[in-house]
């Protein structure tokens, strides 16, 4: 098959899954396009958003839609590990003799909400880490593999911090985008309504595979990407030091961390999916900065300076943008 055949499928499956999920969910186009980004290209996202504006049905529907097992973890201050991970049990067999069984728990499956994930303590959190960077879980020493494709999708409350830890860096830096869920709109809300007086199921069917899924992800990593546009993420990504010898002022003044290397990687990665999205086959200036604030919002710490001055993270990343070249 042709690369531009290629191409053509690729974006044709997008416009399916799109479709599919429009049944269950009412706006929130962008946080769609962002979301299916993250799949394809093997990554986690975290969104953030008050209660009630449907992110569970989004990943209920999105699991419907790629048909593949979803499952929903509810963090809580109470969670332990092996409520998430599985643990060894004993059991006795048929002739009595006493054996040890792993259990899997909720984190094998290919879809995993990971519901108010803010709320469970640090000692959970750890076992999220392996998860979501490796698709692995070790018990006792023994390595087990999770199913691919597989994706987490965590969600956090912006508002009630009452009860709530905060995630440790090196967890934020394990998502790939972070997504902003605002409120509906008037004529949206009105929308939802109207569906979920008919029915509160997601309707969405199943239109292709994870199979499927590894095949579009392997078609991406394929994508090329000229040097003048790597060298344009990468630099975004350095920019937000504000310690290098050639910081940029935006830095300089208003940001006290900067981005991971993983940062990059997120924005490369991402920007061929985008391409194919768009039915394109090379990655542009324009998926770059399109996918700037999802990549880079939750791993760039802005300082004092900027908050005196009623900056936002997103405020700070388009100067950024602007400041790179």
């Amino acid at each position: 098959m042709e690369i531009s055949e290629k191409v053509e499928k690729f974006s044709q499956s997008i416009t399916k899954i799109k479709e599919e999920l429009r049944k269950d969910v009412v706006g929130q186009e962008e946080i769609i396009d962002n979301v299916i980004t993250a799949i394809v290209a093997g990554g986690n996202v975290l969104l953030e958003g008050v209660p009630g504006v449907g992110k569970t049905r989004l990943v209920r529907s999105l699991g419907k839609t790629l048909s593949l097992p979803f499952s929903r973890i509810q963090f809580t201050p109470d969670l332990m590990p092996s409520d998430v991970t599985g643990t060894n049990v004993i059991e006795k067999d048929e002739k009595g003799q006493m054996s040890t069984v792993f259990k899997r728990g909720p984190i094998f499956a290919n879809l995993v909400l990971a519901d108010e994930i803010n709320r469970a303590t640090p000692k959970t959190q750890s076992a999220m880490l392996e998860v979501m960077q490796e698709h692995k879980v070790t018990i006792a020493k023994k390595t087990y593999a999770l199913e691919e494709p597989f994706f987490v999708l965590a969600t956090e409350n912006p508002i009630e911090q009452d009860g709530t830890y905060p995630l440790p860096e090196a967890q934020m830096d394990r998502f790939m985008f972070k997504l902003i869920v605002k409120f509906p709109s008037a004529e949206e809300l009105k929308g939802i309504v109207n569906m979920t007086q008919i029915t509160l199921e997601e309707t969405a069917t199943a239109v292709i595979d994870g199979a499927t899924i590894l095949e579009m992800r392997e078609l991406a990593k394929t994508v090329p990407v000229i040097d003048e546009v790597l060298d344009y993420a990468v630099n975004l990504v350095t920019n937000t030091h504000p310690e290098g010898e050639n910081a940029v002022p935006t830095a300089k003044k208003f940001i006290k961390y900067g981005a991971s290397p993983r940062a990059a990687q997120a924005l490369i990665t991402a920007a061929k999916v985008r391409a194919l999205m768009n039915g394109k086959y090379n990655v542009s200036y324009a998926d770059i900065n399109a996918l700037a604030h999802p990549v880079l919002r939750h791993r760039v710490k802005i300082n004092y300076n900027a908050i005196n001055n009623k900056l936002s993270i997103d405020d700070v990343i388009d100067m950024l943008i602007n400041d790179t070249k």
